[in-house]
């Protein structure tokens, strides 16, 4: 029987998992997740509690096309009903929760701007136009500054759209095309974000704890502290080796000091998560900053560097890890038993928690944007305890207030910059009842960098009779990275590529195919005033 070898335990790797047993016919039994962490989930994560204080790295938004999640979802029951699939709660979440955002940004002055119209002079459209009608080749090795005068970078839509997906102006035009064509049906509700969806707690206890149940109850094992640190391929070392198939023949793998190797039949398969956006995060405390050890980036980016030096055609990972400071920015997370901070901002935006959206600080030094999310935001909240978040993108700038550069500064410091912004009389209170967690991820838009063709290894690569790639760093046309979408996809891809399967996922939702989408897109770049 055959077995498959999972390296990673993200969410590509346990949507592989399932695609395996549930498309591919395979025994849980028969799959083993090879995870280098002491916990699953990846860049899903999510753990804390009142007293000691909750985090998060980061929070991922959905939106009604991402087809290849909904329908691996669909198989899921939620922990909370199991009447019910993941898919069914969030799509009912949803209805109760939908966001309406009416404060998307905030000037300088603690004002609410009218995000309304998008405040492009004609160049800006025209420039805008070009770059998401440009064939993607042309756009190989440029950033998104080479496309755009400055001036565009001073709308209101660079600021929601940068801020929402975290695209830096020297990030990849490639990628900020491909975002432009994926999400056009949604620049109609840009500013109100309505057209965004978000699971019921966070993505940890929404998706990977009901998908990891139900991944183990089928006999499925994940084996934790296991770091894959090499493949070896057959014919390795052999002259002409290269033009040969490519088939892993077994794994090398570090656990608990040790060293040993997997060895690997012919009808097994071998699914890698190269590279990750969380490796070699940093978290802080209330009274200290996050400190980044940059001695190791972490075993998935290894491996993926060991692989890619043997033989050509496995991506380049250099291009991804090796400008950490392009790619950096810090997050937080802030949890107080008190609601007063709240209150307050419900009063400011004009929305009930859960119902906001994004509230971006865009003259913020640091790029500030926070959220209140839904309440409870973890499963296991009690009623007594509020949780909200918030990142900047720009952590090596000096604070406005707070004067050093975020990623110098502890969890209060990063609060008080947020409330001077706010100008709340009751800071000194808020600042006294908050736990606040910053977090620091140096590779955390890495896959936003400027790249080329070949840059990110094929799904299944050329000449592959069992290896796949699987995650952010795999290459699938027309998607785009930084979602959760983009890694299930990776996922479905290769388990029909390797298994033969007359099915495989459904083509990405094409939005800019359809006039009508492209009309209301074109009215909205026109859109000026107040919002109706």
């Amino acid at each position: 029987m055959a077995k498959a070898y999972l390296v990673g335990s993200g969410i590509a790797a346990l949507s592989a998992a399932a695609f395996l047993i549930r498309d591919g016919g395979l025994a849980g039994s028969d799959i083993v997740l090879l995870e280098e962490q002491d916990r699953e989930g990846g860049s899903l994560d999510a753990a804390g509690s009142p007293t000691t204080g909750y985090t998060m790295r980061g929070g991922r938004m959905f939106e009604l096309h991402f087809e290849c999640t909904y329908d691996l979802l669909r198989s899921v029951p939620s922990l909370d009903d199991p009447s019910k699939s993941v898919t069914a709660d969030t799509f009912a979440f949803h209805e109760d929760f939908a966001w309406d955002d009416h404060a998307r940004l905030v000037d300088a002055a603690g004002r609410i701007v009218d995000a309304h119209g998008m405040g492009f002079s004609e160049r800006d459209r025209l420039e805008l136009i070009k770059c998401a009608a440009t064939p993607e080749r042309q756009l190989d090795g440029k950033r998104i500054t080479d496309c755009f005068s400055e001036g565009f970078f001073r709308t209101n839509f660079w600021w929601m759209w940068c801020t929402t997906f975290a695209f830096e102006p020297w990030h990849s035009a490639v990628e900020f095309h491909r975002y432009l064509n994926r999400f056009v049906h949604l620049f109609k509700t840009f500013d109100t974000m309505s057209g965004i969806y978000r699971t019921r707690f966070n993505q940890f206890d929404s998706i990977v704890r009901p998908l990891l149940k139900w991944l183990t109850d089928q006999g499925v094992t994940v084996r934790l502290g296991t770091r894959v640190t090499d493949l070896t391929f057959a014919g390795e070392g052999e002259a002409g080796g290269h033009g040969d198939a490519l088939t892993v023949t077994a794994l090398a793998v570090t656990r608990a000091g040790l060293d040993e190797e997997i060895a690997v039949g012919p009808d097994d398969l071998v699914m890698v998560t190269n590279g990750s956006m969380t490796a070699g995060s940093a978290l802080g405390t209330t009274d200290a900053p996050p400190v980044l050890d940059a001695t190791d980036p972490g075993g998935s980016w290894a491996l993926w560097e060991t692989l890619a030096a043997k033989r050509p055609g496995l991506g380049n990972p250099a291009v991804f890890n090796s400008s950490p400071a392009d790619s950096c920015w810090g997050s937080f997370t802030v949890t107080t038993q008190d609601p007063t901070f709240f209150k307050l901002m419900e009063d400011f935006s004009g929305s009930e928690a859960g119902k906001g959206g994004l509230i971006t600080f865009k003259d913020s030094a640091w790029l500030l944007t926070i959220v209140l999310n839904h309440q409870p935001h973890f499963r296991d909240q009690p009623d007594d305890t509020f949780v909200w978040w918030g990142y900047g993108l720009f952590p090596d700038r000096e604070g406005d207030f707070v004067k050093k550069p975020m990623r110098d500064c502890s969890g209060r410091e990063i609060l008080d910059e947020v409330l001077h912004h706010l100008r709340f009389e009751q800071a000194p209170r808020i600042l006294d009842t908050s736990i606040v967690i910053p977090a620091l991820m140096p590779y955390i838009t890495s896959q936003f960098l400027v790249r080329g063709q070949g840059d990110r290894p094929q799904v299944v690569p050329e000449k592959s009779t069992n290896l796949a790639f699987i995650g952010q760093y795999a290459e699938v046309p027309d998607d785009v990275v930084f979602t959760v979408e983009y890694s299930v996809r990776t996922a479905w891809t290769a388990v029909a590529g390797l298994l033969h399967l007359d099915t495989g996922p459904p083509p990405v939702f094409a939005g800019r195919r359809d006039p009508r989408v492209l009309v209301e897109a074109l009215e909205t770049l026109h859109r000026r005033g107040p919002r109706p």
